[in-house]
């Protein structure tokens, strides 16, 4: 069992919301996850990013992978906690 860290959609039609998510690789996008770490709203200006960042770290550090789009967020939430 992989487990990956990806986005998890919500949200209606043309109107998406997601949330992060910690879940096995073969389960559906939106299907079974172990546990929420934050979420992702593109809806707003600028798109708001809200992680856990010690519950990332701990997931990343035990062996999840995050998907490419995840990795991005991260490396934005990172950067903006930095700068405040």
């Amino acid at each position: 069992m992989g487990l990956v860290i990806r986005l998890r959609r919500h949200g209606s039609r043309k109107k998406a919301f997601f949330r992060v998510v910690v879940a096995d690789s073969r389960a559906p996008r939106d299907g079974r996850f172990v546990e929420l770490l934050g979420t992702y709203d593109p809806a707003t200006d600028p798109p708001k990013v809200d992680l856990r960042k010690e519950s990332v770290e701990r997931w990343i550090k035990v062996g999840a992978k995050p998907s490419e789009t995840v990795r991005k967020l991260i490396e934005k939430a990172s950067s903006s906690i930095a700068s405040a």
